[in-house]
């Protein structure tokens, strides 16, 4: 029993912490990973909330400021 213990304290070394969903600790996660995960849920609340006009207009408004 305290053989298993050792190598599970010692796996938990090599590998880093983990956050409270047993996944690595936070920042290894990939940039694209994290926007596929965030995308859906902008997506949602875009539609929920009928966000929709305020962005296009926000995104108009940073448009024509890149353009001059």
């Amino acid at each position: 029993m305290a053989d298993t213990a050792s190598r599970t304290t010692a796996l938990r070394a090599r590998i880093g912490r983990a956050d409270a969903f047993g996944s690595p600790a936070a920042g290894r996660r990939h940039p694209l990973v994290a926007t596929a995960m965030v995308l859906p849920l902008a997506a949602l609340l875009v539609v929920v909330f009928g966000g929709w006009d305020a962005m296009v207009t926000q995104a108009s408004s940073v448009g024509v400021m890149l353009g001059r």
